[in-house]
């Protein structure tokens, strides 16, 4: 169940940054955030009620999702989408991927669990890894004021990601599943975002044509009904510093998207940096050894 749900998330969160393309241009970016998790709640709660699954929350409940919907499904897209206008895509999929680091600190200031090793150290691997996929990109980019603005929103963005992901961990200890609080996350987010863009004048602007609606409805099925629920599901079960090594793996999956429909090339440097990628993922799924314990040489006597 667990590669199944890795294997799910990687898919298709690697392939929505097509969607995410065609999402920019007439509709506002904050627009189609909205439209996206509002109208991804309102399909999480119809097959919830039909399904009879909707989990009765208390109040302590409902606040964690509220503070969700701000990290997860708010905060989070506005800040890597408004990144993504001053610093080159590759290095905003370097910051997000520095969430594993940041889910295992995480995990171990609040919830006290140890910082394993391996996950460390794959973690690193995978950064070393996309350092060197999207080198060309970054080494062609040249530092301005623009840059440590987009650099400064990418990790806060990554940092909300991480807080979004101990609180649905929070929840999941609590006995409340992904879907429910998901749909409940996805609402407050959305209806936080359109109460931010009435104070800001910012228009709710339509784009209707075959390509804004296709992104806009794969964005709501797979990427948020199925993907957040497949990887918030996996933080429940593997521990968030796990999960997240998704977001290293994400950029790869596009890479390779995008050799197949823009005629991207792989280079050396590229193969290599895939191969760390590969090799950290091994190293953060590596089970630690089993410690043999040692019999001691003078045991007691028997009574």
């Amino acid at each position: 169940m667990n590669l199944s749900l890795y294997l799910l998330t990687v898919l298709i969160w690697g392939t929505t940054w097509i969607a995410l393309k065609w999402q920019l241009g007439v509709v506002e970016i904050a627009a189609s955030i909205v439209y996206r998790f509002g109208l991804a709640a309102l399909v999480l709660f119809v097959l919830l009620l039909l399904s009879r699954k909707l989990q009765v929350m208390n109040r302590r409940g409902h606040l964690i999702c509220l503070a969700q919907g701000l990290c997860l499904f708010c905060v989070n897209f506005m800040c890597f989408l408004t990144a993504s206008q001053w610093i080159p895509s590759g290095l905003v999929a370097v910051v997000f991927s520095t969430a594993t680091l940041w889910n295992a600190l995480n995990a171990r200031v609040f919830f006290g669990q140890k910082v394993a090793r391996n996950v460390l150290l794959g973690g690193g691997l995978g950064l070393m890894g996309l350092g060197l996929l999207f080198w060309p990109e970054l080494a062609g980019h040249s530092a301005s004021p623009e840059t440590l603005m987009g650099l400064g929103l990418a990790l806060l963005g990554t940092l909300c990601f991480s807080a979004g992901n101990m609180l649905s961990s929070l929840q999941q200890k609590a006995g409340l599943k992904p879907l429910t609080t998901n749909a409940w996350g996805m609402a407050y987010g959305a209806s936080m975002l359109a109460l931010y863009c009435v104070v800001q004048g910012i228009p709710f602007g339509m784009e209707w044509n075959t390509r804004y609606i296709g992104s806009l409805l794969y964005l709501v099925i797979p990427g948020s009904v199925i993907g957040f629920t497949a990887y918030l599901t996996l933080v429940g079960r593997m521990g968030p510093e796990r999960a997240a090594y998704c977001t290293v793996l994400f950029p790869v999956v596009a890479l390779n998207v995008s050799a197949l429909l823009e005629g991207y090339q792989w280079t050396a440097p590229a193969l290599g940096g895939l191969v760390l990628v590969m090799l950290g993922n091994v190293l953060v799924f590596r089970k630690p050894r089993a410690i043999t314990p040692v019999s001691p040489l003078l045991e007691p006597k028997q009574i």
